[in-house]
Parts: C-alpha cells; sequence; structure tokens
C-alpha cells in the first residue's frame, strides 16, 4: 500500500540549516551517504535522526555507531561485527544511549563489488551474523538499480528476498528501495521506504 510507504529526505551536500528546518517541519529522519558528512549534521542537529545509506569503510563503523538511527548499506560479515563492536563501544562510553541498532542489509545486483551489496549467495551467512550480534536489530533489505537495469525487475527480486527472509526470521522485513528516478517503479513492486534527494530539496549544492 502506498500510503505505508515513508519517506526517507536524502540530504547529502545540502547544509546542516536544511536538516534543521525538516527537523522543525516536524521530519527529523533524513539520510546520508557520507560518514564525514553525516557526523559533522549530527554534531550540529542533535534533533535530527541519521540514517546511513552509503558504503562504509570498516574503520569508520565506530562513528557511525555512534550517530545513526540505523544503516541500509551492511553488506559484509566483516561490516556487520565493526558495527557490533562499535555499538558496544558506544554504549559503554556513554555516546549512546539507545541499542540494538537498526540495520539493513544491502543487495548486489549485479555482482560487482566496487558498487557495494551482499551477493545472494553470501546473503544466509551475512543474515546469520547479524541475528548473532548483541547490539544490531536486522529490520530489512536495500537495493540500488545498477545501471542499465530495469529497476522494476530489480525491485520485484529484492521483495522476493525481502519475503523469503521474513518467512525465515517470522518477523516483518522491510525493504528500503527507490530513489526520486524510480520511485514509482519501488512504490509498485512493495518498497517500504524510499530515499529521495532531489525530489524533496532540489536540486543538491555543488560540494
Amino acid at each position: 500500500d502506498a500510503a505505508d510507504v515513508r519517506l526517507l529526505p536524502v540530504t547529502k551536500f545540502h547544509p546542516a540549516s536544511d536538516v534543521e528546518i525538516l527537523v522543525e517541519l516536524g521530519a527529523p529522519d533524513v539520510a546520508e551517504n557520507r560518514e564525514q558528512e553525516a557526523r559533522g549534521k549530527a554534531a550540529e542537529v542533535p534533533a535530527a535522526r541519521i540514517h546511513m545509506i552509503g558504503q562504509i569503510q570498516t574503520k569508520k563503523a565506530n562513528s557511525v555507531a555512534r550517530w545513526a538511527a540505523s544503516v541500509h548499506s551492511v553488506d559484509s560479515v566483516r561490516l556487520a561485527q565493526a558495527l557490533d563492536r562499535g555499538m558496544a563501544l558506544a554504549l559503554e562510553r556513554g555516546e549512546r544511549s539507545d541499542s540494538p541498532l537498526p540495520v539493513y542489509l544491502q543487495l548486489s545486483a549485479d555482482g560487482d563489488p566496487a558498487r557495494g551489496g551482499v551477493a545472494e549467495g553470501d546473503l544466509d551467512e551475512l543474515v546469520d551474523t547479524v541475528e548473532a550480534a548483541g547490539h544490531l536489530r536486522l529490520d530489512g533489505l536495500m537495493v540500488v538499480p545498477p545501471l542499465g537495469a530495469d529497476p522494476a525487475d530489480v525491485f520485484a527480486r529484492a521483495k522476493l528476498l525481502c519475503d523469503e527472509l521474513a518467512g525465515r526470521l517470522g518477523r516483518a522485513m522491510e525493504l528500503s528501495a527507490g530513489m526520486s528516478g524510480d520511485l514509482e517503479d519501488a512504490v509498485a513492486q512493495g518498497s517500504n521506504i524510499v530515499r529521495v534527494g532531489t525530489g524533496v530539496l532540489g536540486a543538491r549544492p555543488l560540494p
């Protein structure tokens, strides 16, 4: 049902003042692609809930664990374990009070490791790792269609995997899929969360 789809504004390259405006409008949940930029905005706008949707270097996991409201781009066992350790450290140091950290596993739609994402054949191992982690909660899957692919086909496959995962785990799983250019296809295929930048905030300023 399209009425149940949540909109996650992407504030990459937009100033912290734009995030403040969204918070004042009652939309505190925003998404960021880059750890450094997200960390800065989390410090400048503490009322915002910043969701990490970009690729994360393992060495940045401790930082992300301190401020992320959720992570949509977990794509390896190594990263999942690093985020779990980062959460434990943040809780121990009083840098974070809420646990667990909601995470979504990013699927690879084309098998290209440079684009991020876990291959379907490695998905079960990653699911088991997150399920065993003390400070992570698996909430669903995320996918970004590669250039040249039919977004509807990519979203349909991701939705099928999401439903299979829900059946295996015995609880609802969400699909994070769709951006400004393909959100209609994503919603039609059952996406629960669409990540929209230009459609909400207009063209991004140059970085």
